[in-house]
C-alpha cells in the first residue's frame, strides 16, 4: 500500500503527463504544473528535487502508458499476425494516438537527443524494448506455423518501428493520416507475404 507522499508523488506524474507530452519538457514552467495539479511550488519541490526530477518520471510514465495501452490492444487476439496488426491498427491514426499528446518515444526522443541524456536514455531503453517485444512476438509467429521460418524479423522490426515513428511525426505534421495509413498498408501486406 502506497504512502501518503508516494500517492502524491504519483499524482503529481499522472497529472502533469499530459502536459509534457504535449508541451515538452523545455516549454512546460513550474506554473503550469502548479495549474494542473494544484499544488503549491513548495509542495512539488518536497516530492521532486527540481523539474528535470519530475521530467524523468514523466517521461517513462507516458512511454509505459503506450506499452500498457498497446498490450491491451494485443490481448484481444490469439494468433502473431492478429496480435502484430491490432498495434499497427491501434497506432494507424497520430491524429488520435492513444495517449494524450502523441507518441511519448518521437515527443520526448526529438526533444531529448541533444538536450537530455537521461531522457534520451529512457527513450532508447523503451525502443529496444518495444523493438524486442516485436520481434518475439513475430519469431513465436514463426514458431508456432504462421510465418515463413526464413523471415528476416529483424530487418522487418527494424524498419516497421522506423515506418510507424515517421508516419506519425508526418501525420501530425501534417494533420492528416493518410500518408500513415499507407505506410500500415504497406507493413500489413509485408506481414501477410510471410504467412505458411
Amino acid at each position: 500500500m502506497m504512502t501518503k507522499a508516494e500517492k502524491t508523488k504519483q499524482y503529481i506524474i499522472e497529472q502533469t503527463a499530459p502536459l509534457f507530452n504535449t508541451k515538452g519538457v523545455a516549454a512546460t514552467a513550474i506554473s503550469d504544473i502548479m495549474a494542473v495539479t494544484n499544488l503549491a511550488k513548495g509542495s512539488l519541490y518536497v516530492h521532486f528535487s527540481n523539474k528535470d526530477e519530475l521530467a524523468y518520471s514523466v517521461v517513462a510514465y507516458n512511454i509505459q502508458l503506450f506499452i500498457d495501452r498497446s498490450g491491451e490492444e494485443v490481448a484481444h487476439f490469439v494468433s502473431a499476425h492478429d496480435k502484430f496488426f491490432a498495434v499497427l491498427d491501434l497506432l494507424s491514426d497520430p491524429l488520435n494516438h492513444p495517449i494524450k499528446g502523441g507518441c511519448p518515444i518521437l515527443n520526448f526522443g526529438m526533444e531529448a537527443d541533444d538536450t537530455s541524456p537521461v531522457i534520451r536514455d529512457i527513450v532508447n531503453q523503451a525502443i529496444g524494448d518495444i523493438q524486442h517485444f516485436m520481434k518475439a512476438l513475430l519469431q513465436k509467429g514463426i514458431d508456432d506455423g504462421e510465418f515463413k521460418p526464413d523471415w528476416d524479423i529483424h530487418t522487418f522490426v527494424v524498419k516497421a518501428f522506423a515506418m510507424l515513428e515517421g508516419g506519425i511525426l508526418v501525420s501530425r505534421i501534417a494533420q492528416d493520416n493518410s500518408q500513415m495509413l499507407l505506410l500500415i498498408n504497406l507493413m500489413k501486406q509485408e506481414i501477410d507475404a510471410q504467412l505458411l
